[in-house]
């Protein structure tokens, strides 16, 4: 009997046999969106999709379903692709009240098989973020940071500054905006601001921080030298070709 109850336990768990999957962990900025891909088999094509909240599969509160009218969950949206056998679940404007457990579902239907299933942990945070965290200019020319801040920062100063010396701080006016030294600002605010450093030195390599309000990510700066290489290899054979050409037009 205990074979038959294992190979029973498992046709009814959610997700025994591995026919969906999806990310693991997820953390978003409070404000944004995220989208989520849930990639299914074969055989589940003409299947209904969902996807769910609660920390348990068969508890869980639907949110959105394939057979349901676009638009009609408010903030969420779901897609299938059944060419590439994925539906994609996008949330929008994400709240810290937002984070916790979802679940990608296909329905299978029958008695003795329970819908297959992938879970994903999603924490919203109002921190920050940046797109690069590590950043490479060359010396004399300049590079760009965006730097993601949550909504409720929307209305913060913004900073940028070496890491250990809160004195280098250079900040954002009312306008959201830093212009005229070598350090350039400017905010949209709607949830990014780019930090732009003009004329790189080999002194400019280190540690800084983006900040809004009192949250901060840090940022590494590396300046590489100026190049030569490419003046020196191009400008010797074309000298060399026109006094070739030169010499035998005499």
């Amino acid at each position: 009997m205990a074979p038959v109850t294992c190979i029973l336990l498992l046709l009814l768990l959610p997700g025994a046999l591995g026919d969906v999957s999806t990310v693991k962990d997820l953390v978003v900025l409070e404000g944004r969106s995220v989208t989520i891909p849930c990639h299914y088999d074969p055989q589940y094509t003409r299947h209904v999709k969902y996807w769910c909240r609660g920390t348990l599969k068969d508890f869980c509160s639907s949110l959105a379903r394939t057979d349901s009218p676009p638009g009609a969950s408010g903030k969420v949206a779901i897609t299938d692709d059944l060419v590439q056998r994925v539906f994609t679940v996008t949330m929008k404007d994400l709240q810290e009240g937002d984070s916790g457990w979802y679940w990608c579902g296909v329905e299978v239907g029958g008695i003795w098989r329970a819908d297959d299933t992938a879970s994903v942990h999603i924490t919203v945070t109002h921190g920050m973020s940046v797109l690069n965290s590590m950043v490479v200019g060359e010396e004399g020319g300049s590079v760009s940071i965006q730097c993601l801040y949550g909504y409720r920062h929307r209305d913060s100063v913004k900073k940028w500054c070496r890491s250990g010396d809160w004195g280098s701080c250079v900040s954002t006016d009312a306008n959201g905006t830093l212009e005229g030294g070598p350090v350039r600002i400017r905010d949209d605010r709607r949830g990014a601001f780019t930090v732009t450093v003009l004329a790189l030195e080999t002194s400019n390599a280190g540690w800084y921080w983006c900040a809004a309000g009192q949250q901060q990510v840090a940022v590494h700066l590396t300046v590489t030298p100026r190049s030569t290489t490419l003046l020196s290899t191009t400008s010797t054979p074309f000298i060399f070709t026109f006094h070739k050409i030169h010499q035998e037009t005499q």
